[in-house]
């Protein structure tokens, strides 16, 4: 008989390890199952609990089950018993009547690796932190007079891709990489006071990313931000990473660590070389003045200061939902004009209210469609406000 192959032994010590958890918390919850209540919902199996039930689209499979449960029922996400509610009675009581107590997110894993341990606004548990870091975001880096004050970025950017746009009149374009490279160089340019990344090869430095780089990074942020990590829920399975999403998630680490060490580097040099004449000019100089004061409630460690940093890459998100091809051999619009010859070196798309008299149909509904992916962009920038909010 032929020995048992590692694999083998290995599945042998698994089951093993899974009944031996299973008996120990089986039985430990049986000596006080007569003195718990429990909510309405189904029994879940040993290991998984009830992670067989939700499908590909859980919302559906959680409706299902309400309709079965009830409006508020419990269940069991491989070792961790989970609440949903299903009603807009309960969601209020949730959300607004004790949403001091439900605040917090699940320390998940992605909440590490992906964003400074947990020090980003997304991820940080409710608490001082999260309260000093709200009020950070609203009344410094995103108070009105500030947003205001980077109109002329927002102005200098759309002419920049309005010039790229008209240049490439009679050729098929690909829309949606001019707007993420244009949403990249406005949050670059507000948030860290530069466009730190390149978009070809030949105009690389150290302190700057490729575009393409860039843009995946981001990309792979919001993958391994949503992805359902098995040892989130099931934690004596964690160090298998059987997904391997957390060996990715410390790649990402590190890519963002060195991006973020350039950027930092970059302004301390900078403040150094001002010294007494030193402005803060863009959201990193607010951030690093505030991790040197002394007064603030919550010390800012380097970790947070990367944390407060990050840029929200919800706005680029907008832009990978928009069409993936639009525009074509651009017909209306001269091919050889670019956009101080059709609407003047001086003109804002805010005043960009095309002559009717001088412009046909075709040039109107291009510039309008152009307007409203502007809108989209921006109000992705806001959102942040709404839900600043509602914390």
């Amino acid at each position: 008989m032929e020995a048992p192959t590692w694999a083998v032994q290995a599945l042998t010590w698994l089951a093993l390890i899974a009944l031996f958890h299973y008996l120990t918390t089986t039985l430990g919850r049986g000596r006080r199952r007569h003195k718990q209540k429990h909510l309405p919902g189904p029994k879940p199996w040993p290991i998984i609990g009830n992670l067989n039930l939700v499908g590909s689209v859980p919302h559906q499979s959680f409706h299902y089950l309400s309709q079965k449960y009830g409006e508020i029922m419990q269940l069991k996400f491989g070792s961790f018993p989970i609440v949903v509610i299903s009603s807009p009675e309960m969601a209020k009581e949730i959300l607004q009547t004790h949403d001091q107590t439900f605040a917090s997110r699940p320390a998940l894993v992605a909440g590490k690796y992906t964003s400074y341990n947990y020090s980003n606004m997304l991820w940080a548990p409710y608490g001082p932190y999260c309260r000093q870091a709200r009020r950070i975001y609203l009344n410094e880096l995103f108070s009105q007079k500030r947003i205001d004050s980077y109109e002329y970025i927002r102005m200098e950017e759309r002419h920049a891709l309005m010039s790229r746009l008209y240049a490439l009149s009679g050729k098929e374009t690909v829309i949606r990489e001019e707007l993420v490279r244009f949403t990249l160089a406005n949050i670059t340019r507000m948030a860290l006071g530069g466009k730190y990344f390149c978009v070809s090869e030949s105009d690389r430095s150290f302190s700057k990313e490729k575009l393409e780089e860039l843009k995946e990074m981001m990309e792979e942020w919001f993958l391994l931000n949503g992805v359902f990590n098995i040892g989130d829920w099931i934690p004596w399975l964690s160090f298998l990473d059987l997904q391997g999403y957390v060996k990715r998630m410390k790649a990402l680490r590190k890519k963002f660590n060195r991006f973020h060490d350039i950027v930092i580097a970059d302004h301390k040099a900078k403040r150094e070389a001002d010294k007494d004449n030193f402005v803060a000019k863009d959201m990193v100089d607010v951030v690093l003045q505030l991790a040197d004061d002394p007064n603030l409630e919550v010390k800012i460690n380097s970790d947070g200061v990367k944390g407060l940093i990050q840029a929200n890459p919800e706005t680029g998100k907008e832009v990978e939902d928009s069409d993936d091809v639009e525009g074509g051999n651009g017909a209306g619009l001269a091919s050889e004009m670019d956009y101080e010859d059709t609407f003047g070196a001086e003109r804002s798309m805010e005043s960009l209210f095309v002559d009717i008299d001088n412009y046909s149909s075709l040039d109107l509904v291009r510039a309008w469609s152009n307007e409203v992916h502007f809108l989209i962009l921006y109000y992705g920038l806001y959102l942040i406000f709404i839900v600043l909010d509602v914390m």
